[in-house]
């Protein structure tokens, strides 16, 4: 019992109280994804959203619900989960490449509080403008809004639901700082595990009312390799090696000493499947909403289709999406010229490379790496709507066999399992495995 993994995790005080707190902050939060939003007629949304299950129409508030965990279709506090946040965070990075004197006031002491503070204020921005969309699609449906008095139902909802917002991002910073894990990412995980029974109900229906076993064995069986390969693909890397040469200084000596540069194969981990999850969320949720009315222009409503998140215009946009974010987000957290300054002044060089052409081989390095994971990646994401399309699965089942809900729920995994593995070895305990060695990805 004293070599248990499971019974040290609890035995040590610390890692007992994180666990302890990170299962807190999940309870509120799946709480207030079932607390439907004032002025809202719950069960005239529950009649609204069934038929269009029955009819094969929910596409849009399935792929909502898919990163809330079903707090969308329930119009709760929490519907906009934490995505306005991360397509603040987006918006923000990209304006700190364009704009040098941002990137300037980011170098500075004190700089990262400021590029906090300034997500946090563009988040509250940004949940209005979605909270608003929100108001518009639910007065689309018939019966939904309780209130008589419209103007004072935006107001509240935009309220409810920017101020919900909000506290998911301030529950998320609380599971990093005392919790266990990356709290927006594990956010995203939970909502991701609550649609799990759902959808395992979903498919026994499915099943019932004549899909083919066997394209369910097959599926589970694509799914459980899926995992295996995904697993195995991050745990890849590329060493770069670096030798540094000996320097004298006083009476000691210094360097001589040969290391290397821990390349993954997938450098930027799933954080571009999120950005662009993230960033096609918002003009998807604006478009649909408001091209939902019986009301809506021509093209709105034309738009809106075309958005559908199993459709070829959204999957195609996905994939470039997911391509360009891969690249980004490598250059900003791996910088080749920063990486090949920093070995320059340490008097290192890497092997059969020239010193002044170290940052064009990091570069060529990072470039060959970037482009297989990104379309890696973008393979995974896509594998739903094929799932989809191809076996007949319903919309619920296929997100979660594959594309962003595999990427995240492996990566999460991963990272908690890494920061649990630390904290026992902390502790001089046995760690979660015995063989092999966890690797955290970067969420």
């Amino acid at each position: 019992m004293a070599n248990n993994a499971i019974a040290n995790m609890f035995r040590i005080k610390e890692l007992r109280d994180r666990i302890f707190f990170t299962f807190v902050i999940l309870v509120v939060f799946r709480l207030g994804c079932v607390l439907t939003i004032p002025g809202i007629n719950a069960q005239v949304l529950v009649n609204y959203f069934n038929e269009l299950a029955r009819q094969n129409k929910n596409a849009f508030a399935s792929y909502m619900d898919f990163f809330a965990g079903g707090a969308f279709s329930n119009f709760s506090v929490f519907m906009l989960g934490v995505m306005p946040y991360i397509s603040t965070q987006i918006i923000l990075q990209l304006a700190l490449i364009i704009f040098p004197s941002l990137k300037r006031a980011a170098m500075e002491d004190g700089g990262q509080r400021k590029i906090a503070a300034w997500t946090r204020i563009g988040t509250v921005f940004v949940c209005l403008i979605q909270s608003l969309a929100v108001t518009v699609y639910a007065s689309s449906i018939p019966g939904a809004i309780a209130l008589e008095n419209p103007l004072a139902f935006k107001l509240l909802a935009m309220l409810t639901v920017t101020t919900g917002a909000m506290i998911t991002v301030w529950l998320g910073d609380q599971i990093t700082a005392h919790g266990i894990g990356n709290g927006i990412s594990i956010l995203i995980f939970a909502g991701i595990v609550a649609r799990l029974p759902h959808a395992v109900i979903e498919l026994y229906h499915s099943v019932q009312n004549g899909l083919n076993p066997v394209f369910v064995i097959i599926v589970l069986i694509m799914f459980a390799a899926i995992i295996a390969f995904v697993v195995y693909e991050q745990s890849g890397e590329r060493k770069i090696p670096v030798h540094y040469a000996k320097r004298v200084v006083g009476r000691k000596m210094y360097g001589g000493q040969s290391t290397y540069i821990p390349f993954k194969i997938n450098p930027s981990g799933v954080i571009p499947v999120i950005f662009a999850s993230s960033f096609l969320t918002f003009p998807l949720q604006i478009v649909s909403s408001l091209g939902n009315g019986q009301n809506s222009a021509r093209w709105i409503s034309s738009l809106s289709a075309k958005l559908n998140p199993t459709g070829l215009l959204y999957n195609v946009l996905l994939v470039l999406l997911i391509i360009f974010f891969a690249y980004f987000y490598t250059q900003v957290t791996l910088n080749p010229t920063e990486i090949a300054k920093n070995i320059r002044e340490n008097g290192g060089s890497i092997p059969g490379i020239r010193t002044d052409k170290t940052e064009e081989y990091m570069q060529r390095v990072l470039n060959r790496l970037v482009l297989p994971g990104s379309l890696y990646l973008a393979a995974i994401a896509v594998l739903p709507t094929i799932i989809q399309n191809l076996f007949g699965f319903p919309q619920s089942i296929s997100m979660l066999m594959g594309g962003t809900s595999l990427l995240i729920l492996v990566g999460v995994d991963l990272d908690t399992m890494s920061q649990v593995e630390a904290l026992l070895k902390m502790h001089h305990a046995d760690g979660l495995v015995k063989k092999g060695k966890l690797r955290s990805r970067n969420l």
